[in-house]
């Protein structure tokens, strides 16, 4: 047996109505038909994927986060930008460009669970639309390792630059 992917993730919403106005928002996720657990819950399509929004008594963990990849990084990092999601606390900075180019950004939705929106070629972005994206290596020095790690390593097809793996036969 393996783990063959996400089949969703569920996070927990201080208020339901507004933690799905955020994902919709900021991130262009569709709400789509919901089971009925007893309590407040939502789901939205991710991709192929699913996230999952319930509002239960449930603490927020600082750091635990999830990452998302979008279509367009400019546009999400301006809508989270002018309703003040960006987080420059749990990482130390909100948008950090990577050793290998990729770039990643962290946001808090409204009930301060932490989301990560990455992408994978810094070069396709306009910097100057970007004033907050700093150098992950301007906070914590890269080994061989962190200099050979990459957010797209098994999926080339979504770095635009990246060598193409052989098809499995």
């Amino acid at each position: 047996m393996k783990v063959l992917g996400f089949n969703h993730l569920s996070i927990g919403a201080k208020d339901l109505e507004e933690s799905a106005r955020f994902y919709q928002t900021v991130l262009g996720m569709e709400l789509i038909p919901t089971y009925n657990f007893g309590f407040k819950t939502k789901y939205l399509r991710c991709g192929d994927l699913q996230l999952h929004l319930f509002e239960l008594e449930d603490s927020v963990p600082v750091y635990q986060h999830f990452a998302l990849d979008v279509d367009d990084f400019h546009a999400a990092y301006e809508q989270a930008k002018a309703i003040g999601a960006l987080d420059f606390k749990a990482f130390r900075n909100a948008v950090n460009e990577l050793p290998d180019g990729c770039v990643q950004m962290y946001l808090r939705d409204p009930a301060g669970n932490l989301v990560e929106i990455d992408w994978p070629d810094v070069n396709s972005l306009d910097r100057s639309r970007i004033p907050e994206m700093k150098l992950l290596s301007e906070f914590a020095t890269q080994d061989d390792e962190g200099l050979k790690a990459s957010l797209y390593l098994d999926r080339p097809h979504i770095k635009p630059n990246a060598p193409r793996k052989a098809a499995a036969r």
